[in-house]
């Protein structure tokens, strides 16, 4: 059996050609959903993934707009709204070392190098330099850069990140 990843939902249609606008949820999109690419669909109703190949993929806004080979018009896409993309663990490539997948980070849990737990990771954002790690407390949630000074140690294997504090990243109320 398959071990899946969520990579994105198909939102809407775009134009008449095909194309599809899709809020992705992936690491390496351009890898993702590069032309020939593989995705799954899931049916919802039976839990069964279809595979589909990556005619094209372009971003447009805060969107990553794709066409599949086999649906050429609004009319073919038009039943794909709602629709969930997947990947299977099997296609995933090897990373440089201290390079992680999201599925990878998510759920870890966050100590600082002093010992204090200061939650699990529920959410990666990609806004630009680098990612944002967000940190579910029991309150307000924390955003942790990743960038050397903060993140200290991932070990992937203990689902654990050590992280250093710097002054103002969090109120001390957390």
């Amino acid at each position: 059996m398959l071990d899946w990843l969520y990579v994105g939902k198909i939102v809407n249609t775009h134009g008449i050609r095909g194309e599809v606008r899709v809020i992705s949820d992936s690491d390496f999109t351009d890898e993702r959903f590069a032309k020939g690419s593989k995705l799954y669909i899931r049916n919802a109703k039976s839990n069964r993934y279809q595979p589909i190949i990556v005619q094209n993929y372009r971003r447009h806004k805060q969107f990553d707009l794709l066409t599949f080979q086999g649906y050429p018009t609004i009319n073919d896409v038009e039943p794909l709204k709602g629709s969930e993309l997947f990947v299977s663990k099997e296609q995933l490539s090897d990373l440089e070392e201290d390079a992680f997948y999201y599925h990878e980070i998510i759920g870890c849990t966050v100590v600082t190098d002093e010992g204090r737990v200061l939650g699990e990771i529920k959410e990666i954002l990609s806004p630009g330099a680098n990612d944002v790690w967000i940190v579910k407390t029991g309150g307000k949630d924390i955003l942790l850069p990743y960038i050397d000074d903060v993140v200290k140690e991932v070990d992937i294997e203990n689902k654990q990140i050590k992280v250093h504090l710097l002054p103002g990243l969090i109120d001390d109320e957390s």
